[in-house]
Parts: structure tokens; sequence; C-alpha cells
């Protein structure tokens, strides 16, 4: 390693030159500060940020003449000649085009975003700034064709094009580079291990596949969060922002947000810079008691499954002629029927610890050993948090504690990065077991349903009834219960709150419903630009290497003996060329990838950019990509009883690896089988199975499930941006064709026979003796999927800033293709946002809004499936700069209107929320 980074400096210092500083400030027509606008020199990617006051210093290896340019999105470029040393100049940016604003992401390399061979959605300081949204990341579903489901106060999932729920493995999030995703989740975990808004620099967002850059995650979309370099950003700034949630069945609740960053130049060699933020909060109640098995029925139905009741998902059907013929004690024919029961389950309200929490901090060094631009990062981020997570079950995740360390070295040419994620699930616990162990913890599933039958029978025969009506029988029904639960702990009890506690450290699901892990991510990746070096043609390379190590000790994943560890990596070019008097950009890239469990896989792009007129106002570009997705660490080695059904991972050693014990059989199974239980694995859910949906349809078939492997889209898009009469136009189309779709089959496993003998396995069907379990693997049906969007931006009635966008998303499916499979898109067909505010109405006072509407959809998950009503809501804030204290406060608020939705069916009813803020910058 030190002849690795031996090397490296080396290399980076061959060549000496001459240095040059510059500094001076930007400011807009009005002598506003334009914080976060790019200054850069001309024909170079080297530059500088301004920062909150407009400011900037540039310190470049360049000896004058040369150009320098300030731009920000919103305004237009302008230049100044840099004639000698030390000059210090005043850029004044006039209102104009966001066509010159740079952007990273797109193409891995600075570029205007005209030039940007994809959809790119940006903010900046100025937008992060004036959002009205409570944070800059809740702002994110302003941009155009973003959706963002709100799993919790502290937990949002970011969602582009579809096919996501709220665990969206197909989406990708960076933060400084680092895949903030987590390790034995594999996906992001909101803002919750991301950054202080007070260090956001920008975000950038690449709403497509992007796989030919970035890889397998980068399927769907990937976001870009960058902080702020304490060389360019220097200084203490702080915020504190109190306000109140208020939603009917929450009430309403208090909630503090505050934070500190500092950063210091302490020569222009070295700076460092610290950042915390903290969080306090009421998440949001889920209440849904609805049974979605039987809708209409009320908890007197004797089968009652409510949607956030937990506990009631264990049931049995009990045949009470049967059961009375062998216990009454005269023979007496009776007409009791068979009945489904289930066991009286608790509120989520009573089982959740709804405080909301979210703790961050971040330290970095930042060296520059030659005062030029060749850089050495030390970063660490931490994370500490509560909040929920809505995948098969609902998830109190508490106390979770995430942490990132990164060595990285770079200059305006080349990166290398190294970096660890490691995450504990303190302690977090699934709150559907926790209600399921605390009821037998007092009395066991068995002698439940046997006192409720006793209870049941003895009920009707004590009154000589042995043919009820249907009245008698739910009177009998009541008393059953009543008798079952005698003795059940009560929500608020030292009984309970005893039980609780036991349960929800216990990380055997048999007994207890804790969330155990300690899983990590080890990864590193390098890029180096060649544009410097040669004229013909700017050559890009770079690949990656990650090893994911699991570490649940059984609890989630089947590591029993040991953590589960396995690697993949890749490599990329990328050719990129201007032709037709730079009017014409050619980008070519191709990326390879290689899991060790699957075969290699290429992902090319071609794109196309135009620019119509000499002044490249109106720019038209296309691209065509393919990309992939890896199955993750869940589709390959989950081992996880989840109550409705048991999730097994298809590798191949992981279907041996996953014993499981069945529940008691029936009478008839037990005679049978000469048992009382059955030993399961996890290939008998591949191999031994009926299709879950043509059991339903009245038609048992059997089934092989195919074991998973990537999956693959072929993307097109065509897209404009331009300037049409002082209006910003961004309009782009995408079709996506999908290929072996990672998807989840739920299948019946017999607990005796084998599925296509027509006897014993149907009669195992017949008397409720099989086992659910939920697989992975591919799809075979024909998924594709395509949409447009189009926002449009400018200046109305003299200086207000209006901006409004329309995406429409479409899936096309075909059901009949491949009965039972969904496909999860979960995102509205129609969505509309619109914004409208003045940064500056009059001095140091300015104002936001910001409007959203979909249309109802259609939300496919493991844990529920439901139409989910169109939804509007409205964000706003007023700030005040108060310019001697370097101070703005914010007075704002989301959903400001109160009309309470929900992102998910069973997840939390979102209301309003307001807030008064105060952010100093110094």
């Amino acid at each position: 390693m030190k002849s690795f980074l031996s090397l490296l400096l080396l290399f980076a210092s061959i060549a000496t030159y001459s240095q040059t500083t510059v500094s001076g400030s930007v400011v807009d027509d009005s002598s506003q500060p334009v914080p976060g606008a790019n200054v850069i020199i001309v024909g170079t990617s080297s530059g500088a940020v301004t920062d909150f006051d407009g400011g900037f210093t540039l310190t470049v290896d360049q000896a004058p003449p040369f150009t320098l340019q300030a731009s920000s999105i919103g305004f237009e470029s302008v230049s100044i000649e840099i004639t000698t040393n030390n000059q210090t100049v005043s850029f004044v940016l006039k209102e104009g085009t966001s066509l010159d604003e740079v952007v990273i992401s797109a193409s891995r390399t600075p570029e205007r975003i005209r030039e940007s061979p994809v959809t790119v959605e940006r903010m900046g300081l100025k937008e992060i700034k004036n959002a009205a949204s409570p944070s800059y990341y809740d702002s994110v579903e302003n941009l155009k064709g973003i959706d963002m489901n709100t799993n919790s106060l502290t937990f949002k999932s970011v969602n582009a094009r579809g096919f996501a729920t709220f665990a969206n493995t197909r989406f990708m999030q960076l933060v400084d580079g680092m895949d903030n995703s987590s390790p034995a989740l594999n996906f992001a975990l909101g803002n919750l291990l991301g950054m202080s808004e007070l260090d956001v620099n920008t975000v950038e967002l690449l709403p497509g596949a992007s796989s030919a850059l970035y890889g397998a995650n980068a399927f769907n979309g990937i976001m870009f969060m960058t902080s702020k370099n304490p060389f360019d950003h220097h200084g203490i700034s702080a915020y504190a922002k109190v306000g109140m949630t208020s939603s009917e069945n929450a009430g309403d609740n208090k909630m503090i947000d505050v934070g500190i960053r500092t950063a210091y130049k302490f020569s222009d060699k070295f700076a460092a810079k610290a950042s915390f933020s903290f969080l306090n909060g009421t998440e949001w109640y889920a209440t849904d008691y609805r049974d979605y098995n039987n809708l209409g029925a009320t908890r007197d139905n004797p089968a009652y499954d409510g949607l956030n009741v937990y506990g009631d998902e264990v049931s049995t059907t009990l045949d009470f002629d049967e059961i009375a013929a062998a216990n009454l004690p005269v023979p007496v024919l009776t007409n009791y029927g068979a009945s489904t029961i289930s066991r009286t389950g608790y509120n989520e309200v009573d089982l959740m610890d709804y405080d909301a929490e979210s703790i961050k901090a971040d330290f970095g060094l930042y060296f520059r050993p030659w005062e030029n631009d060749f850089e050495v990062i030390l970063n660490s981020k931490f994370g500490r948090g509560n909040t929920i997570y809505q995948g098969a079950n609902r998830y109190s995740i508490k106390d979770f504690f995430m942490q990132q360390h990164k060595l990285e070295l770079r200059n305006d040419n080349f990166f290398v990065r190294g970096y660890l994620t490691d995450e504990k699930a303190g302690n977090s616990y699934d709150s559907r077991f926790a209600a399921i162990n605390i009821n037998r913890s007092w009395k066991n599933d068995t002698q439940w349903f046997t006192d409720y039958a006793g209870s049941y029978i003895g009920y009707l025969a004590n009154q000589g009834i042995f043919n009820p009506t249907s009245e008698q029988q739910a009177a009998a029904h009541q008393a059953a219960r009543v008798a079952a639960d005698t003795g059940r702990y009560l929500p608020g009890t030292t009984a309970f709150n005893n039980a609780f506690a036991s349960v929800t450290s216990d990380p055997n699901l048999e007994t207890g419903a804790k969330f155990k892990d300690n899983s990590r991510i080890y990864h590193v990746d390098a890029n180096y630009n060649f544009s410097h070096l040669i004229d013909v043609v700017d050559i890009m390379v770079g690949g990656s290497w990650r090893q994911y190590s699991l570490n649940s000790d059984g609890s989630i994943y089947t590591d029993y003996d040991g953590s589960i560890d396995y690697n993949e990596y890749g490599a990329y070019l990328q050719l990129q060329k201007k032709l037709l008097d730079e009017r014409l950009k050619f980008t070519g890239s191709i990326r390879y990838d290689k899991s060790e469990f699957f075969d290699g896989f290429v992902s090319p792009r071609v794109s196309l950019v135009y620019a119509a007129d000499e002044a490249k106002k109106h720019n038209i570009r296309g691209s065509f990509q393919t990309g992939f997705r890896n199955p993750t660490t869940q589709d390959l080695f989950i081992g996880l009883n989840a109550g409705r059904a048991i999730l097994v991972g298809s590798s191949p050693d992981n279907l041996s690896r996953y014993t499981a014990t069945s529940a008691p059989l029936s009478t008839q199974g037990q005679a049978i089988t000469g048992s009382q239980t059955v030993q399961l694995n996890g290939g008998d859910a591949y191999s031994n199975a009926f299709d879950l949906a043509s059991v339903n349809a009245g038609n048992p078939t059997a089934i092989n499930v195919g074991l998973v492997k990537p999956e693959k889209v072929t993307a097109y898009e065509i897209g404009y941006r331009g300037i049409v009469k002082k209006v910003n136009v961004d309009l782009s189309v995408y079709y996506n064709a999908y290929e072996d779709f990672i998807s989840n089959k739920t299948v019946l496993t017999p607990l005796y026979g084998q599925a296509g003998d027509n006897s014993l396995s149907l009669l195992a069907l017949q008397n409720g003796d099989f086992q659910a379990y939920q697989t992975y693997t591919n799809s075979t049906a024909d998924i594709n999927s395509y949409g447009a969007s189009i926002g449009l931006n400018t200046k109305v009635l003299n200086g207000f800033d209006f901006g409004i966008n329309y995406t429409y998303a479409k899936l096309d499916f075909d059901e009949s293709s491949d009965p039972g499979f969904e496909t999860s898109f979960n995102t509205p067909e129609h969505k509309v946002k619109a914004s409208f505010g003045h940064s500056d109405l009059f001095k140091n006072f300015g104002f936001n809004v910001n409007w959203r509407w979909n249309d109802y959809y259609l939300w496919q998950s493991t844990f529920a499936d439901a139409y989910l009503p169109a939804r509007s809501t409205v964000d706003a804030q007023l700030n005040y700069t108060i310019e001697s204290l370097k101070s703005t406060i914010k007075l704002g608020g989301a959903n400001i209107l109160g009309y309470e939705y929900v992102s998910a069916p069973g997840s939390g009813a979102v209301g309003a929320l307001y807030y008064i803020s105060w952010t100093f910058n110094n």
C-alpha cells in the first residue's frame, strides 16, 4: 500500500506550474450574493464554488492571462479576463438560463448540463436555501420525475421511473462518492447516514439506467450528494429548527432539528471540517385496521387479520363437529361447522416506539501537499437513529448505527477511493413477531386453539344448541375468544411490558423478535481521465471492487456458522468527442461487471447531443444503453420466517442451509405421516411447491421455481433542453425493456406428498398442511415501461420564479404471461408539480411554495397490495435574512393543508409538519 501511495504522489507531481490566485464575489443584478455559483477557468475543469456570501478564492497552476467564467442555475454566465496574480473580480449575473450549469454525474466528468447525454435533475445551494420542505432531502420530491415514498418521519425512499417498494434496491445513493446503502438490506435508509443540510453542496439525480458507468445497483437511477470542501467553504454555520407534526391519529407532537458545521483552512495545504446534526420527533402512526383478506370484515370475524394488527396472522382451521364428536360426553349429531380462527392480535401502536430520532456526525481532513489540485481526503461519517422500515413486516429500527470511513486521493483528472461501510442493528425488532411471541409467552398456540374450541362447543352444547343459527354461532365465537384470551397480557400492564422487553431482546424468531445484524461492505473504485493528455478524443477509464460480509448470526441470513462473504468487480471505458464545430457531442461508454456467483455482464451506452443553433440554446439528445442488476444479498442468502411466509434466498448452497420445523400438522396429517411436525429445508420451496396464484384460482399447479440470476434492461431515451422565449424547457421520453426481471414468487409446499402427484399433496392443501414460502427468482414475462416528462421554468410577474413539470409513467405488462407475478411498479401514471416564489420579494424577504399532485395508483409489496387514492400536497415557506447577523429566519411547513395520505398500504398516515428555523452562516 505504501508503494502504491508513493507512486500516486510521484505521478501527481511530475510537472510543476506557476500559481495564480484570484478572489472575488458573485452577485445577482440586485446585488444579492449567489451562493453555490461555479467559477471555472474556461476550457478546463479547474474552479471554485462560491460560499453563502457569494465569495470565492481560486488558486490554480496556470499563469495569466486566462478567462474566468461564473455561472449558476437560472442565471446567464459571465466571463472576466484575468491578467495578473492576486486579482480581485466581481461577477454580476443576470437571470437567464440553466443550460450553463456544470454537472458531473451524467458522464463522471464536469460538463454543461446542456451537453449531458441523459436526463439530469439538480439542486444547488440556492435551491436548498429556498426549499419549502423541512429538509433538503425532502425537497428532492419536487424534482421532475421523482417519487418520494414516506416510510416514516426519518426514512424516505427515492423512486425514479418505477419498480420500487420502500426497499428500493434498483436505485443507488452516493454521498461524496460512497454508496450509503445498508450492507444487509442493500438500499439506502433515506438520509439516516447522509449529511447535514449545512454541509450539502449539490444534489444531482439521474432518473434512469446508469449501469454503464456506475455498475449493478444503478439500475433505475442514481442520486449524488456532494459536501462542501473546507478549502472552499470554511467558517462556522449552524441551524435550529423547531416544529410540530400533526395528524388525526397521532395528534400534535413536537419536533426539534439542530445542527452545526465548522470548517477551517489552516493553510493552502491543510483544511478540516466537522458537522453534527440531531433530529427528534414522533413517527406517523399506522392505524389501518382493515382486513385486506376480507374487506368489510370487522374484528368480530373469527379469522380477522388486520393490516396494522400483528399476532392475528397465527391461525388454524377448527372442525367443530369433529372436535365435538370426540369430546362431548354423550355422542350428539352437531352442525357446528368448521371455521378459520386467528389469535387475538395487538395493534401496532401498542408495539412500536414511535420516537423518531436521527444523529449524524461527519469529520474530514483534507490535504493538498503541493498547494494545487492534488488532494488527499480522510473522511468518517456516523449515523445513529430510530426509524420504521416496512418490508414483508413492519420493523422498528431502534438504535440503528451505521458508519463509513474513506481514504481518497484525487485531482481534476483522477481519483482513487476506498471505504468501509459498517452497520449494527442495535435494538431493532420485527413488530409482527413481537406480537406473535408475546401471545405465545403467556399461552402457546396449541393450548389457545384448544381452549377456543372447547369454549365454543361448550357455549352451544350447554344451552342444548346443536344446529346453531348464524347469530348463535357469532355469540359462541365471541364467548370462545373471551375464554381463550383469559390471562392475555394487556398493553400498558407490567406483564405486557416485561414480555415485550424479553421478546424484543431475543433474536430467535421462534421465541423473540430482535433484528440482529453486523454486516459490512468493503469498496474500492478508481477513475482516470486522459483528456488533458490526448487532444483527439477524451478517454476515461475506471473500475471498482466490492466485498459483502454478511453477519446476522442466523437471524436474517443463513450465516449460522459465520459470516457470508462474496465479491463483485467491474471496469469501464468512456470516449467523448465533439464534432461539427463542437455542436455535436458523442459519448460512448462500456462497462464489464462480474459477481462470483454469475457470468460477467457488459453494459454499453451510446449517446449524441446536438446544439441546433450557434448559441447552443436548443439542444437535442438521444441515448441507448443496457443495464443490469445483480441479485441482492437478500435474494441470495435470506432465511427468515416472516410469519405469513418463510423467505428463502436462492443461492444454491442457501437452500440446504435453511431448515425449519413445520407447525403442528392437522389430525389427518398426523395420521398420514405418523408425526406431529415435518422437517423442511429451503430446497422444498423451489422443487416441491404449488404456485399460490393457481391455488387461489382453484386449480393447484405444481411449479419448479428457477434460481435467481441478474436482470437486464435495455433503455432508450431522447430529450430536448433549451430556451424558448425566456422559458427553460427540459423534455425527455424513454422506453425500457426488461429481461429476467427479478421477482418474488409465493408458493405453497405440501407437508406430505410431492406437488403434482394429484393425491397426497392435494390432500395436504385441503387439510391446511402446507408451508408458504417467498422465493426469489426471475419472471419469464415480457415487462416494459415507458414515459415522458417536461419541465418549464421562467420568470413571471416581474421577477417571480415559476416552474411546473409533468411526468407520465406507464407499465406494459401482460399479467397472463406470468400469473401471480407482481412487478411492484408502484408509481402514478400522472404527476404534476409546480413551484412559485421570489428569493428577494423585497429587501431580505423571500418565499416559496411547492405544490404536488399525483393520480391514484396500485401499490404492490409483500406487506400488502392496494390502490392508493390521488393526492395533492402543498409545502410553503417564508424567509427573512438578517444581514448583520448573517442569519436567515424561515417559517414553513410540509403538507400545510393537512390532507393526510399514506405512501403504501399499512404505512403511517402522513399529516402536516410546521416549523420555524434559524440558520447562521459565517
